[in-house]
């Protein structure tokens, strides 16, 4: 079950309709194609099942299951200094001259350039799930900045295409600091054994539990002395534990005992459809559910689909150090 570990949620805009075919059309303008000996990087849209020349759009019980493929080239910045002090030194040599700020920059990137086709890549996946019904589009990535690259290309790829992030009345933080403090959870939620709260104030102190129990006096009391919290591990409905932050994303996505009954044992490609289903089952529930215990969803703005990319650019940036799917 690991089509979606960290997802960053946002709302499509009312006025968009799109049929699967007019989808497939749209994203087989960017279909993915490796990088080339000297690029440095390629993006675009491959088949999600990992079929060759198969569909970029699944739809799976009117789900619409898409994935995102990145791939870059990047050579050590110690190769290229040591080149390029070989270089400064032959002209040097050659022509009793150091070669000043502009010429150095341009030898930079003409070595930058040939040592590419050496370089090894690196790629990176991202599965999209886009919710025509209830409108939702998923992204399975933390990183507030890749999630956008990948908004920007549905914008230009879908016609009328456009979204937000979510938004919600109660903020996450808040919402947060209530239930540790109280110890009273939303209903259908239970408190996990980590957390991470952060001081307000110039100190921006951090304190970080991991498989230890929140429901002790000094959690209580690091958020009266006005520490807040940026993530909390929750369980909703004994199905589905995750990590909640501040910034309203969900991560560390785990689907617990029972809700993969009848996945397994099948042929690959029903394994796959079984995966998807019972993950945009689950997090089809989840989703509404946690928007209920933050009060319910602030009202909806529509932006035309060309300021889209600007509104997912807002998303609150992750914490890179603990990204688990960004290899880059």
């Amino acid at each position: 079950m690991s089509v979606f570990k960290n997802v960053i949620v946002y709302r499509i805009e009312p006025g968009w309709s799109q049929t699967l075919a007019e989808a497939e059309e749209g994203l087989g303008k960017q279909r993915f194609e490796p990088c080339g000996a000297s690029q440095e990087k390629s993006a675009g849209w491959v088949e999600p099942r990992g079929e060759a020349h198969g569909p970029l759009v699944e739809s799976i019980d009117g789900q619409w299951l898409l994935e995102y493929m990145i791939e870059s080239k990047s050579v050590p910045g110690s190769v290229v200094r040591r080149k390029l002090d070989e270089r400064c030194a032959q002209i040097e040599a050659t022509t009793g001259r150091k070669p000043g700020k502009k010429e150095k920059k341009d030898l930079k990137e003409d070595i930058t350039h040939e040592l590419l086709p050496m370089a090894f890549t690196r790629t990176a996946r991202v599965t999209v799930w886009v919710d025509q019904a209830e409108r939702r589009l998923v992204v399975n990535s933390s990183n507030a900045a890749r999630a956008d690259e990948v908004v920007s290309s549905l914008v230009q790829n879908f016609t009328g295409f456009g979204t937000m992030q979510l938004n919600t009345q109660i903020e996450p933080a808040a919402a947060m600091s209530e239930w540790l403090a109280s110890q009273e959870p939303p209903a259908g939620f239970t408190i996990d054994r980590e957390c991470e709260l952060k001081a307000t104030d110039e100190s921006k102190a951090v304190v970080r539990y991991a498989k230890h129990p929140l429901d002790i006096d000094e959690v209580k009391q690091h958020i009266a002395d006005g520490k807040r919290p940026t993530r909390l591990a929750l369980t909703w409905d004994d199905r589905v534990s995750f990590e909640l932050t501040h910034g309203l994303q969900i991560r560390k996505i785990v689907f617990l005992e029972g809700t993969d009954e009848g996945a397994g044992g099948g042929k690959k490609e029903d394994n796959f459809d079984a995966d998807v289903a019972i993950a945009t089952g689950e997090l089809g529930q989840l989703v509404p559910a946690l928007l209920d215990a933050l009060g319910g969803e602030a009202a909806f703005t529509a932006a035309p689909a060309e300021e889209a990319p600007k509104a997912a650019a807002t998303a609150p940036a992750a914490a890179t150090a603990e990204e688990e799917d960004a290899p880059f």
